[in-house]
């Protein structure tokens, strides 16, 4: 995201975005919903990116970069990560300033160096301030003094604030100190502005992220058109984790300048992360008649934002790699992989830009006829993020959870393909092997057990997931999805009750984006144990969440069947092909469905009589 002046990025704690499996078990003789339950997540959605050097960082990038107004516009490049913001609070924490005030980083010679730049700054500025006050007529220049004396400031904060690494909030006393100079200051010459713009990116930089808000809140109630105190006032929101305020921010700037290619980009990153893992995908139609969702609108605002800004900046890879997620999104892979194209001939060494092609020829190989060449590129790509980047500038849990996500479509794809049982055992051990390198990275994670729980669960190892799901539960107790997967496990290793309670366990915890489908999981499991008005009654508040939920209109048929009402039955076929053509299930079902028709109609009694 962009931060004005210096591109301010930071380490943001993942949405980390796991799949909800849905489950139909073996009716007498009908298919049961035969989509892949245990699909497992990428370990974040494709990521989104936010910054010009960050995208090394990981898969999913956010463009920090606008100008501060400090007599010259400069940029300067920042480095940051995302993280999803699975067990922890969503935040993005400022990166330094790669190019001077970088202190996580680098040798200490070259940190002193920088430090004695300042100080050099500091004193020439003093020096250019002692002849301006000159009285010769040929030298008193007031403008040029007041710039003089304004990069003399932002020098003394940089050399004041620089040295120190602590996250520590200001205390109060010194809060509102500092606020009352700064009211002072701009009431006396409004080109003091950005002075306290600068001191405010300090504090955002540094974590002091109420400190910032404050500050660059009471800037803007005094300069309200400076656009630059705006866009950092949004960054400040979004880092602390207020998307609402942040959205207004970026709305108004937009409004302001239409064409601010980092606004556009921020506003449409904050729609793509609120939005992106609610668009319905296939067997979930989010409405009847083609209707557009709320989410499906909000990918489409940030697909325009983002069009925009590549217009008014055609080079900006990082603005490239994020509207290939939106294409993604929204189901246009041939479009998202151009832009990726874009993106690496742009900057060909962006670790996150390869990273996100690996992940679309991941995609490409599991809807290819002829998928080797894709995943063995995939493979490699993977394997050399691991290999040439710098661990300081990846996240290794999540390059290492991509190369898992490789070998599990290897698996996969190695399964459908009906290969030798040797090859199978192989690729599965390399996927295993993946996983448990990411959690060794991050053991606190619950993300990555989530992953290796998946992978056992759709190899069938069922009482290895449960160990696994239970780990991540454990790490991240409110994780919905976490808890209908336990609960999954728990129901094929037939122990009902203890599925039951974890269901009921992810309803309490799910959004009513999730809640659909893990009412569409409770049912399958009252059907499965014939209890079949209950279940019905949780496939209709799945449907009534998730109109045209395909999956729970495919379970509901399935439970009229039994119940021997075969009209109702195809009706339920019929609205889960129709919001879903591509589920075979439903077609095989409705096939069987009609058949049994005929057979009733020739042969009543005797059917009703079974």
């Amino acid at each position: 995201m962009s931060s004005a002046g210096e591109t301010s990025e930071k380490k943001a704690h993942p949405m980390k975005l796991v799949v909800l499996a849905d489950l139909n078990v073996d009716p007498p003789e009908f298919d049961e919903d035969d989509i892949n339950p245990f699909n497992p997540s990428p370990p974040l959605p494709s990521r989104l990116t936010i910054s010009e050097s960050s995208q090394e960082k990981l898969p999913l990038l956010v463009k920090e970069s606008s100008d501060v107004v400090d007599g010259e516009a400069r940029r300067l490049n920042k480095m940051g990560k995302c993280r999803s913001r699975s067990g922890k609070d969503d935040h993005l924490d400022c990166g330094v300033d790669a190019e001077g005030d970088q202190h996580s980083q680098g040798t200490p010679s070259s940190r002193e160096e920088k430090v004695s730049s300042l100080k050099t700054a500091v004193l020439d500025y003093e020096k250019a301030a002692e002849i301006l006050l000159r009285s010769d007529e040929e030298i008193d220049r007031p403008e040029l003094l007041s710039l003089v004396q304004m990069h003399h400031a932002q020098c003394l904060l940089l050399e004041s604030l620089g040295d120190c690494a602590s996250d520590k909030e200001l205390e109060p006393e010194e809060l509102e100190e500092i606020l009352s100079k700064l009211k002072e200051s701009v009431l006396s010459d409004i080109r003091q502005v950005p002075v306290w713009n600068t001191l405010g990116i300090m504090l955002l930089k540094s974590g002091r992220l109420e400190s910032a808000v404050s500050v660059m809140s009471s800037l803007l109630a005094l300069a309200p058109h400076n656009l630059d105190c705006l866009a950092n006032l949004g960054l400040a929101h979004l880092q602390s984790g207020n998307v609402e305020a942040a959205s207004k921010c970026f709305q108004e700037l937009i409004l302001k300048d239409q064409g601010h290619p980092s606004a556009l980009v921020n506003y449409a990153t904050i729609l793509l992360c609120q939005y992106g893992s609610a668009v319905a995908g296939a067997g979930a139609s989010a409405g009847e008649a083609g209707a557009e969702s709320d989410s499906a609108a909000a990918i489409n605002v940030a697909k325009e934002c983002l069009l925009a800004a590549v217009k008014a900046d055609p080079k900006a890879a990082h603005t490239w790699a994020n509207l290939a997620n939106a294409y993604d999104i929204s189901g246009d892979y041939r479009s998202s992989g151009k832009c990726l194209e874009k993106a690496a001939k742009l900057e060909p060494n962006c670790m996150s830009t390869r990273y996100s092609i690996a992940i679309h020829r991941i995609k490409d190989a599991e809807r290819s006829q002829n998928p080797t060449e894709q995943i063995s590129l995939a493979g490699n790509e993977m394997a050399s993020i691991l290999r040439e980047a710098d661990p300081l500038l990846i996240d290794p849990p999540i390059a290492w959870a991509g190369l898992a996500m490789v070998h599990q479509a290897q698996h996969e794809i190695a399964a459908a393909f009906e290969s030798e049982q040797k090859e199978l055992m192989e690729v599965e051990e390399h996927a295993i092997c993946s996983l448990k390198q990411a959690i060794g990275e991050d053991p606190d994670d619950a993300v990555h057990w989530h992953q290796l729980g998946l992978h056992s669960l759709r190899t069938q190892q069922f009482k290895m997931s449960q160990k696994y799901l239970k780990a991540a539960v454990s790490r991240f107790r409110e994780c919905s999805y976490a808890w209908s997967n336990l609960g999954i496990s728990l129901q094929l290793a037939d122990e009902p009750s203890q599925a039951e309670e974890a269901f009921k366990r992810a309803l309490i915890l799910a959004s009513s984006q999730q809640a659909h489908a893990i009412f569409s999981n409770l049912g399958n499991l009252y059907r499965q144990e014939k209890q079949y008005d209950r279940a019905k009654a949780m496939f209709t508040k799945a449907l009534k969440l998730q109109p045209g939920y395909a999956p729970a209109y495919n379970n509901l048929g399935l439970v009229f069947v039994v119940q021997g009402l075969l009209d109702e039955a195809k009706f339920c076929f019929d609205k889960a092909l129709e919001a879903d053509p591509l589920l075979d299930a439903a077609k095989s079902n409705m096939v069987k469905v009609l058949a049994l028709s005929k057979i009733c109609k020739s042969f009543p009694s005797s059917i009703m009589q079974e």
